[in-house]
């Protein structure tokens, strides 16, 4: 058999936030897995009226792969449908490894992370010209470890923006970390439900959210947005545009 098995991005959970390629798969496919605890089951409306759908959200990593496998051994287009995009806390590699050993091969459709339709919300840039260059995704460590080397009191040291996703339930621990860092005055967005019904943007000072965070009722389905691109009088201009500026097209 020559055909794949496709895992892709459904975005931060607006269906019109997938790419065309992956609603092009949605629209063909025989089967969907989707995790129905964090894929919204509206993602299901590109697919067609028959198509099997199996939400793996109590599925273990062996039942996930047997039906894969069945899919794709009876010449079925199976499509496993990531929130967000894939490769960013999709426990991914792991399902590519069964994969291989089952000789069956696989192709990954990226998608929108929450953090970018985060930024878009706040109508702010990651990467500002002369303030911040970096953009670290992250998260602390709860249930599931981090490295010690990525620790983050360890990164946050860099100054630089980032985005640390799976740690709402810690804003304490997160807040802790940050402090010495960014200080207490400075800006701090949460994006809860992001592209889902409820979303709200909540921002506060580093000092504050935490409190804030508990009094709005926020445990999970959030991200934690820090750095030097949220603050209010961030006005550094890209050199791309400017007058004295030249370039491969502009002289």
């Amino acid at each position: 058999m020559n055909h794949k098995v496709y895992f892709v991005g459904a975005g931060p959970g607006d269906p019109e936030l997938i790419t065309v390629k992956g609603r092009g798969l949605l629209e063909r496919a025989d089967v969907v897995l989707y995790a129905g605890s964090l894929v919204p089951a509206e993602m299901l409306r590109w697919c067609r009226d028959g198509v099997e759908a199996v939400d793996t959200s109590s599925m273990t990593l062996e039942e996930i792969v047997r039906d894969i496998e069945s899919g794709w051994r009876s010449g079925r287009l199976v499509v496993r449908l990531h929130t967000g995009d894939p490769s960013l806390y999709g426990a991914i590699q792991e399902q590519f490894r069964e994969l291989d050993k089952l000789g069956i091969p696989y192709e990954v459709v990226p998608g929108v992370t929450a953090a970018f339709l985060g930024a878009a919300r706040l109508g702010r840039e990651f990467t500002l010209p002369e303030r911040t260059q970096t953009l670290i995704f992250t998260r602390i460590k709860g249930r599931t470890p981090v490295p010690e080397r990525e620790d983050l009191s360890r990164i946050a040291a860099l100054g630089a923006s980032m985005v640390i996703y799976l740690s709402i339930a810690r804003i304490d621990q997160v807040v802790e970390a940050l402090l010495p860092h960014y200080g207490k005055e400075a800006p701090v967005a949460v994006g809860y439900r992001l592209g889902l019904p409820g979303e709200r943007i909540i921002e506060a000072t580093l000092g504050e959210i935490s409190k804030v965070v508990k009094q709005e009722g926020i445990s999970r389905h959030a991200i934690i947005m820090v750095g030097p691109f949220l603050e209010k009088d961030a006005t550094n201009k890209s050199r791309l545009y400017s007058s004295d500026f030249s370039h491969g097209y502009r002289k």
